[in-house]
Parts: C-alpha cells; sequence; structure tokens
C-alpha cells in the first residue's frame, strides 16, 4: 500500500529540498510545476486551450511555451491566472493519480506530490496527508533572489500569489521548519517519513 504525501509551502521554503531527502530515503517524488510545464508545451488539447485563452504569442515559433509572455499575461490579473490554473490542474491531478497507479504496482511506500500551490488547487483532497516547508519570510525572499536572480520585489508578488505561511501551517498534518542547518531538516524529514511508512 502506498501512502500520499503533499509537500508545499511559499516560495523559498525549501520544498524541493525537502522531497530530495525523501527520495534518498525511498520516496517517490511527482512535481506538479514540472508536469505541468510538460503538459503545457506537449498536450494538443492543453496547447490548443492556452491558445485560445491567451492568444498565439503563447508559443514560439518554433512551438515552444513561451513563458515569459504567458507569466505577463497571468500574473498581473487574477480571473486570467485562474483561467490557466483551470485547464492546467486538472491534467496535473489526473498525471498524479497515474503516478500513484504506478507506485501502488510498483511497491512504492511513499508517493509525494510536490506542490506550491497544493491547496490552492485543491490537491490535498486526493492525498493521505500534507506537509507544509516553512521558513521566515526574509530568508525566504534572500534564497529566491540569489536561486532565481530576480529582485526583493518580484519575489514578494510572486508570494501575494501564494497561501500566507499561517494559513498553510493551520492547514498541515506536518510542518517542516527549515530554519536551521540541514541537519535539522533531515531529522525532521527522516522522522516525518518513518511516520508515514511505519
Amino acid at each position: 500500500m502506498t501512502t500520499t504525501l503533499g509537500v508545499t509551502g511559499g516560495i523559498g521554503s525549501g520544498k524541493t529540498m525537502v522531497c530530495r531527502m525523501l527520495e534518498e530515503l525511498g520516496a517517490r517524488v511527482f512535481y506538479a510545476d514540472d508536469a505541468a510545464k510538460k503538459l503545457m508545451q506537449d498536450d494538443p488539447a492543453a496547447r490548443a486551450e492556452i491558445t485560445a485563452a491567451f492568444g498565439p504569442e503563447s508559443y514560439d515559433a518554433d512551438g515552444r511555451l513561451n513563458r515569459s509572455y504567458l507569466a505577463g499575461q497571468v500574473f498581473s490579473r487574477d480571473d486570467r491566472l485562474h483561467r490557466l490554473n483551470a485547464i492546467v490542474h486538472p491534467r496535473v491531478f489526473r498525471a498524479f493519480e497515474q503516478a500513484r497507479v504506478r507506485a501502488e504496482q510498483e511497491g512504492v511506500p511513499l508517493l509525494v506530490h510536490e506542490a506550491a500551490l497544493l491547496f490552492e488547487a485543491g490537491g490535498d483532497r486526493h492525498l493521505d496527508a500534507v506537509a507544509v516547508v516553512d521558513a521566515p519570510v526574509a530568508e525566504r525572499i534572500r534564497r529566491v533572489v540569489a536561486r532565481d536572480g530576480v529582485t526583493p520585489e518580484q519575489v514578494q508578488a510572486r508570494m501575494r500569489h501564494q497561501l500566507p505561511a499561517a494559513e498553510l501551517r493551520r492547514r498541515a498534518d506536518y510542518v517542516i521548519e527549515n530554519t536551521g542547518a540541514p541537519e535539522a531538516l533531515r531529522t525532521q524529514v527522516e522522522h516525518l517519513y518513518h511516520v508515514l511508512i511505519g
């Protein structure tokens, strides 16, 4: 029996690091953002809907997703962001369900659904439990500025599209504090893994 766990948290909280640690312990991780990008690029029906909703500029002359154009279309307009999510999220959930079936067949003890907008998209309803990774806001901003080469203001703009940390923590089954050394984080992750597969 495969247990399913959602891993979420605000931008820069350390979700990916937690997932890498879970993978090292024997979990399989479904990265929702990667799945969404692949669907927007490769799924003909999704491409058609995106083009209809946001225009032919959504894809470049070589047929590649024009991420910067699409980001400009959706991040300043909530109605457009909801439209894009309505195209992408149901397909991501179907892909996760296929991953869950494969994990069951292959005896994987823990399947993790990593997603920045897990609660916002309703993904928690498909899972046995949800862990929220959290870190102080100033530290999260510092990490993303260093990682993505963006300004603090751009990070804060992205944060406004995510649930506040207090709300994430309230909804979580487990909270992982990513505030200290990697060893402290690893200890929490190992404990969570053994609780879930125990």
